[in-house]
């Protein structure tokens, strides 16, 4: 008990701090990658989108947000040898984590040039699609999509900054709106627990030494662990469990960060262990899934 109420108000002061000095979150801009490209060649392919996405980095910082430039957190890391996998959607990942961004923006950008008969310069314009994700949970924040017209010239950092520009004001404050409400009432996550089907075990057995159903001291213990015991489970049977949405602490207390998805994925993992009950687990967006074995 004296545990869970340090947590409130260590999380509490948190979010009092945060909105009286008006916080901003910290940003990174990475490129939007398709189902198979490679996010550590797609801008070495395309100067074009190396130029553009500096540039909608370089707005952000012009309305006062800290950035982290995903350019050189790249060659960091890459120079590093910090790379574990090859899967480029873990490398995606790792970047994220290790960047120690709040937000990331993904933008998808389309430079399009034609060569007109006559004129000295291509008809060119710019195209980009952005949004935000909360890094922790992946949640989107907010979405814009901004065009620059189109221009005969070369000048393609003009263009992506007018790009940008269009939809730059928009989109950072329904990002800032609610990266602050959600600072302030908690991340929203989504647990989904199933059975193997090698499990000896479900969700009605009954465990513990209070004689309580398995699927009860799940319950407990998300109620323990939500942020203001704010949580709804959608459904529950005999061989899944469905929450639908649990609050998470907006900071970690023993670690003065964010609470993030894979933090809760541990925390569930000693609570299985302490029940003898093995698990695997894997995240995706909000959501972690968690599989009794």
């Amino acid at each position: 008990m004296k545990k869970n109420i340090f947590m409130l108000l260590v999380a509490m002061m948190a979010t009092c701090v945060m909105a009286q000095s008006g916080a901003q979150p910290k940003i990174m801009v990475i490129p939007y990658t398709k189902q198979g490209e490679d996010i550590r060649t797609i801008l070495e392919a395309d100067e074009n989108k190396r130029i553009v996405l500096t540039k909608i980095k370089e707005a952000f910082d012009e309305r006062g947000y800290s950035t982290v430039d995903f350019i050189a957190k790249l060659k960091a890391i890459e120079s590093g040898n910090t790379f574990n996998v090859d899967n480029q959607s873990d490398i995606k990942s790792q970047i994220i984590d290790m960047s120690g961004a709040d937000i990331y923006v993904e933008a998808e950008i389309t430079c399009l040039q034609k060569n007109i008969a006559g004129q000295g310069n291509p008809e060119s314009r710019v195209k980009i699609i952005v949004t935000a994700y909360d890094a922790s949970t992946g949640t989107s924040l907010s979405n814009k999509i901004g065009e620059s017209g189109t221009f005969y010239t070369n000048d393609i950092a003009k263009l992506g900054m007018k790009a940008i520009s269009s939809c730059a004001d928009d989109f950072l404050r329904i990002m800032q709106d609610k990266f602050t409400t959600m600072s302030e009432t908690g991340r929203s996550a989504m647990i989904q627990l199933g059975l193997s089907e090698n499990s000896e075990i479900d969700f009605e057995k009954e465990i513990g030494s209070e004689g309580l159903q398995l699927k009860d001291e799940i319950e407990l213990w998300v109620e323990e662990h939500a942020y203001n015991g704010d949580y709804h489970i959608q459904g529950s049977t005999k061989t899944k469990i469905i929450i639908d949405d649990m609050k998470l602490p907006p900071i970690d207390p023993n670690t003065g960060k964010a609470y993030s998805l894979s933090k809760l994925s541990m925390d569930f993992l000693k609570f299985f262990r302490k029940l003898n009950i093995p698990v695997s687990r894997s995240t995706r967006g909000n959501t972690l899934y968690i599989t009794i074995n």
